[in-house]
């Protein structure tokens, strides 16, 4: 029964309907996780960046699967139907990235 309450709770956030489309979101965002991390495997070795330090190596990580792991995200989505719902997810995270950036103070903290 606990399964059904997640699955209402999603459909609630998410504003859709079928307990079908939070299974195909749900296996959406599991593809596009190790789709992003098998293909990051093979891009790390064209880079070759496999020896660098590890600050190096983090800093490539975040650079190069963020925009991947979005555009895979719509990708898988669209494939699987859902499309429309990972526009709209990828266009809100990145909107809220964006307006993170831009909210810093540039003079440090005001007191």
């Amino acid at each position: 029964m606990a399964v059904g309450r997640l699955y209402d709770k999603l459909k609630r956030r998410w504003g859709i309907t079928s307990s079908v489309q939070v299974g195909l979101i749900l296996t959406v965002f599991a593809v596009t996780g190790s789709t992003t991390m098998y293909l990051y495997r093979y891009l790390r070795q064209w880079l070759g960046i496999d020896g660098a330090p590890l600050v190096f190596r983090i800093v490539a990580f975040v650079l190069v699967t963020l925009p991947l792991y979005n555009v895979l995200l719509v990708f898988w989505g669209t494939v699987l139907g859902q499309g429309r719902f990972f526009r709209q997810f990828v266009w809100r995270f990145l909107a809220r990235l964006l307006r993170r950036a831009n909210s810093r103070p540039k003079d440090g903290p005001s007191e």
